[in-house]
């Protein structure tokens, strides 16, 4: 049973309807086989009542992935903590894993979220992300070197980037985003951990 039959007929729920509806889609079929006239039919609604939300199918892409970034990404996040003896890798990691370890489940997710980027509008799927990761990661890099942030920054989202972008393109396979995130923050962080003060 899908997510959109579970939510049922009820009119005020014709929404989550639609973009459940999406989800499944990206999620098993891939971004081209969302067709407005099949999420239509799939949805039990019209094209004129998804029209009134959306006006285009980019949006409703959109908004299907923000839905299920919300709900499988980030909610991970909100309840997290820095603890004070956690080292830096750890607690990077323990962030960088929240947010890929959803994706590794469901990567259909992950090539729709990097396509739709480069789609129009595509730029707040990256803010809302930043909004949703950026408290976390800095609660754990609070007493870190302003200069080591920044490094740390431009590296991670550089070869976060890349590695997306070799996902989507079959060049990688899903679990070696992971592994590879791993080693670079252990090997970015481990001399700054060996000359921290406490340390």
């Amino acid at each position: 049973m899908t997510t959109a039959e579970v939510i049922g007929d009820d009119p005020a729920r014709h929404q989550d309807r639609v973009l459940s509806v999406v989800i499944d889609m990206l999620a098993t079929e891939g971004y081209d086989a969302v067709q407005l006239r099949e999420v239509a039919r799939r949805a039990r609604s019209s094209l004129a009542t998804i029209y009134k939300r959306y006006a285009t199918r980019d949006e409703l892409i959109l908004a299907a992935l923000e839905c299920w970034m919300a709900e499988n990404r980030y909610a991970g996040l909100a309840a997290q903590t820095h603890q004070p003896d956690e080292s830096l890798y750890a607690g990077l990691m323990r962030v960088l894993r929240t947010i890929f370890e959803p994706w590794e489940r469901h990567p259909g997710m992950l090539k729709a979220y990097f396509r739709a980027r480069s789609a129009p509008g595509g730029q707040r799927l990256l803010r809302r992300g930043l909004d949703a990761v950026v408290p976390s990661g800095m609660e754990v890099l609070a007493d870190v070197d302003k200069s080591l942030v920044q490094d740390l920054e431009n590296i991670l989202s550089s070869l976060v980037y890349g590695l997306l972008g070799r996902f989507a393109a079959d060049e990688i396979d899903i679990t070696e985003i992971l592994p590879t995130l791993d080693r670079a923050v252990l090997r970015l962080t481990s001399s700054y951990e060996r000359t921290a003060p406490g340390s």
